[in-house]
């Protein structure tokens, strides 16, 4: 018989996955989870609008940022092409993102990202 201890809520997790400067709104992901992404204060990607300004054209909120999301885990890389190193710092600075810095993973374009699910069951471990 299944019961529900009184201390434990029912909790949910959001992985929304970063886009650095690309058509997020056109990506098919993105199309799929537009309303629920769009509730999310200062859903944004970098700090100044590059490279078309009409997608990143909102002040960023970062309290806003925090206080919706419990946890926020950022991966970065120095070499990464599209965004300068100094971009994902201020990000990572501003909403106090526990950070995971690479010095050669580029864009993360890989097909492979194991770090990614290293991080996401260590969190659901210390969780249980």
């Amino acid at each position: 018989m299944f019961q529900v201890r009184p201390q434990l809520r029912p909790t949910r997790a959001v992985i929304v996955p970063g886009n650095g400067a690309g058509d997020i709104e056109k990506s098919n992901w993105y199309r799929c989870v537009w309303e629920r992404l769009e509730e999310i204060p200062g859903f944004q990607c970098i700090l100044r609008n590059m490279p078309d300004p009409r997608y990143f054209n909102r002040p960023w909120q970062w309290e806003k940022i925090k206080a919706n999301c419990h946890r926020i885990v950022q991966f970065a890389s120095t070499d990464d092409p599209f965004l300068p190193w100094s971009e994902q710092q201020a990000v990572a600075n501003e909403l106090n993102a526990e950070l995971y810095k690479f010095p050669d993973r580029g864009h993360f374009q890989s097909s492979e990202f194991n770090e990614l699910i290293s991080v996401i069951q260590g969190i659901l471990n210390r969780a249980a």
